[in-house]
């Protein structure tokens, strides 16, 4: 439960190179009970995404509340507020199961989507697109920077079974059209975490992820936390807690 002695400042860590890891967040016991709640919550789930190459659920923390209060530990309530002094929200939750062996990769991008409630016109916003879970938006850079992803590991990760690759100082760059990967992706670095530990990543920081080629699966929690209010008439689509600094 404590964070590393390297995370005194993970803010301005964060800020530096668009991600930084955390080895031991969370307790094995806390690992095994976030793990028990999913598989109990999703076997047979109508709605999550299953096949041979990867298990998926959109708003896990919506469609499996039982999951939050085994995520409001000290240490993350204190690691939130590190990041956020103001306060943040909730307002993405995936839950990624990457099976053994499995073939899916993840090419490079940005996370440059948010995910809202409805499609209005809005200065700044766009493009939009629609699914079947809603409509998600391009934002505005400054809702982007203003927000951070936290990748909860459940297994131990490493370059064998689909640890992200990243390209450190690539947040600060903005909006990198496709043209420019072959050029920015040369120097990539593994993001290689252990079970309990966490990888957090700014929206904008250019990463991708591997086949797997090992026997061993890559369970993660995808949390996107924000500190910024959309525009009137526009509201989060997954908003769930206001709060997360206890």
């Amino acid at each position: 439960m404590n964070v590393s002695a390297s995370t005194n400042n993970p803010a301005g860590q964060l800020q530096a190179d668009g991600y930084l890891k955390l080895p031991k967040l969370f307790e094995p016991a806390e690992v095994a009970a976030m793990l028990n709640c999913l598989e109990s919550a999703t076997a047979g789930a109508p709605d999550a995404r299953r096949s041979r190459e990867v298990f998926a659920i959109r708003d896990v923390l919506g469609k499996v509340p039982d999951l939050v209060p085994l995520l409001h530990t000290p240490a993350l309530c204190k690691l939130l507020s590190q990041l956020f002094s103001g306060g943040c929200h909730s307002v993405k939750s995936i839950y990624f199961d990457k099976p053994a062996l499995s073939n899916w990769f993840v090419p490079w991008h940005q996370d440059l989507m948010i995910n809202v409630d409805r499609r209005t016109d809005l200065a700044g916003f766009g493009p939009w697109t629609s699914k079947a879970e809603g409509v998600s938006v391009q934002p505005p850079l400054a809702i982007l920077q203003n927000s951070c992803t936290i990748r909860i590991h459940l297994d131990d990760c490493d370059a064998s079974n689909g640890a992200l690759h990243v390209v450190p100082g690539s947040h600060q760059l903005g909006v990198v059209l496709p043209a420019a990967l072959p050029g920015l992706t040369q120097h990539s670095t593994v993001c290689e975490v252990p079970a309990g530990g966490v990888m957090l990543m700014r929206p904008l920081v250019l990463h991708a992820s591997n086949r797997s080629t090992s026997n061993q699966p890559r369970r993660v929690l995808h949390l996107e936390f924000s500190a910024s209010e959309l525009p009137a008439g526009l509201h989060w689509r997954e908003r769930r807690f206001a709060r997360w600094q206890g």
